[in-house]
Parts: structure tokens; C-alpha cells; sequence
């Protein structure tokens, strides 16, 4: 490793049944991008990969392999030619790769064939610094300079490309669909109403834990509850009326009302916008969320 660049880290696929001892899942914040990376090589869907997010990353290869990049264009280069992301390629020892700022979208993902060979923690090697579980050094703690992650040696094959019909516009307005939760009937149908006709932009304060956005405020008649589960996407309505979305690395639970849940797919998308983008909400029902993502989860062969 020789820049880590602002924030890289280490992440599998997440860590699941953990939350009742208050870890959370973890994971690659693009499950779309992560998942067509690994795909491309033919690793299994939760192979370790590196989350790269706003670029800066440089490494050097120490063994042949295959690679994959794909997620936000960050202007990568291997060897200083440019490197575009949604393919495969192939991986000298010796080359140098480097990733450089955001040009669209603000996470990319590299795997390499076989996958980043790290232990698990409690079943995930996925990296969440706050609880200090996973990443290189089992401590959760971000990729540093001079770090070596072993991966396996492979020969050189045919490169893969993800057809442009599955490429994300990370620039495009984000529709965020939102699920109503049970406590949604608790904000005032004005509320609602001025909720579901506004565009929110994503503030600075936007991390892998939750997403703040900026816009009209939301009011709630329940001005706190008994802390309760968060479910990835969960939309909370803190005091200020400002609304969070819960993200990868959300704490496990929490006392703010919240109106639903996004779609999980959405919350992918989410996270491939920069602070100053701006999302929409609208409301749909469970029935058409589940069916894409069980049609998600077929196409990448997820437990189901």
C-alpha cells in the first residue's frame, strides 16, 4: 500500500446475526457495485473487496492477478494509463494502481480474483471502525500506508465488462422509495404531504453511519420513543426535524420516530452521492420493494 488515500477499508459482504450483542452489519455501502465486482472475476458474492471512498488510494501489485473495479469513476489509472471502472483486467506484479478523485459518484470498489484473503471476526472481515471489528488488522481500523493485503496469484484471462444497461447515473436526482413504518402515522398529513413534494440535499455530515439530509422539516407528534432496533435505510426524524437515513454502519439501536425504511437497493445509491446532491422521496408499498430484490438477489445468487 503505498497511499491509503482519505478512507479505504476492507469489506466482505457485512456481518449478520450479530446485532443482538450490538454489532452491526457492516458491509460494502454499493451492495450493487460491490456485488458486480466480484461477479466480473467469478467470486463468490461475498468475497472481500476494497471500499474505496473519495479516491487517493495508490497500491502496487506484489502478485499477478485478476482485478475488478467498478462504482464511482474516480479516475483511476494502472501503470498511469486511465482506467475505466465496470470491467475486469488483469493485474501484474509490479503495476501500480491509483485512484484519484471523484468524477462520478463517490465509492468504487476493487476486487481481485478469489478475493482479499483476511480472517473474519465474528464471521465478516467487514472493517467498522466505531465498534473497532474487522478490517486488515482485526481491529477495525482503515488500510493504511505500507500495508500488504494477501490475495491469491492468478494467470491472466479474458477481461469482463458490465453491460451499460446495469451501470448506474450516480448524477442523476435520486428517488428515494420509502416504506412507511408503523409509527409513520404519528406525522401530521401536512407533514407528509410537504415531505413527499420536497427535494432534500445531503449534507456534510453524511458518513457510513447515516446519511443527513437538509431541507423542509419534518415534524412528529411522539417527541421521542423507547430505543428500539434500526433497520438499514430506516429514515429517523430527529429534533430538528432534518431526516437521517440509517446506513452500513448505524448504530444497532435508537429512540428517534422514524417514517419507514427505504428500499435497500436505493440506499446503495444513496451512497454513492456527494454532499450538496439532492434526492426525492415517494412512498411504495413492501410488495414492490420485495419482488426487485429477491429478482437482486437471484441475479448475484444471494441467499434468498
Amino acid at each position: 500500500m503505498i497511499n491509503p488515500g482519505p478512507l479505504s477499508q476492507i469489506q466482505d459482504f457485512g456481518r449478520y446475526g450479530q446485532q443482538r450483542i450490538g454489532y452491526t452489519q457492516g458491509g460494502p455501502m454499493d451492495e450493487h457495485a460491490f456485488l458486480w465486482a466480484n461477479r466480473l472475476l467469478d467470486n463468490a458474492p461475498e468475497a472481500a473487496q476494497i471500499e474505496i471512498t473519495y479516491g487517493g488510494l495508490q497500491l502496487r501489485a506484489l502478485d499477478a492477478t485478476m482485478a475488478a473495479v467498478t462504482g464511482a469513476d474516480l479516475g483511476a489509472t494502472l501503470n498511469g494509463i486511465p482506467l475505466a471502472p465496470w470491467h475486469s483486467f488483469y493485474l501484474a506484479a509490479g503495476d501500480t494502481l491509483l485512484f484519484n478523485f471523484p468524477r462520478k459518484g463517490l465509492r468504487s470498489y476493487l476486487a481481485v480474483k478469489g478475493g482479499l484473503q483476511v480472517s473474519p471476526r465474528l464471521g465478516s472481515c467487514a472493517t467498522v471502525m466505531r465498534e473497532k471489528i474487522g478490517g486488515l488488522d482485526g481491529q477495525g481500523g482503515k488500510l493504511r500506508q505500507g500495508d500488504r493485503i494477501p490475495c491469491l496469484g492468478q494467470e491472466k484471462s479474458q477481461p469482463m465488462r458490465v453491460r451499460p444497461a446495469y451501470i448506474p447515473d450516480y448524477d442523476k436526482l435520486l428517488i428515494l422509495r420509502l416504506i412507511a413504518g408503523y409509527q409513520y402515522h404519528h406525522f401530521p398529513a401536512e407533514t407528509l404531504r410537504r415531505f413527499f413534494s420536497s427535494r432534500y440535499g445531503v449534507s456534510q455530515q453524511s458518513d457510513r453511519m447515516g446519511y443527513r439530509l437538509i431541507g423542509a422539516p419534518v415534524e412528529c407528534s411522539l417527541k421521542g420513543i423507547v430505543s428500539e432496533g434500526i433497520s438499514y435505510g430506516a429514515v429517523q426524524i430527529p429534533g430538528d426535524g432534518q431526516p437521517i437515513v440509517l446506513m452500513k454502519d448505524r448504530q444497532t439501536i435508537g429512540g428517534y420516530p422514524k417514517l419507514g425504511c427505504i428500499a435497500s437497493l436505493d440506499a446503495g445509491q444513496l451512497a454513492q452521492r456527494m454532499p450538496g446532491a439532492t434526492v426525492c422521496f415517494r412512498r411504495v408499498g413492501l410488495d414492490e420493494v420485495s419482488e426487485e430484490r429477491s429478482q437482486f438477489n437471484r441475479f448475484f445468487g444471494l441467499i434468498c
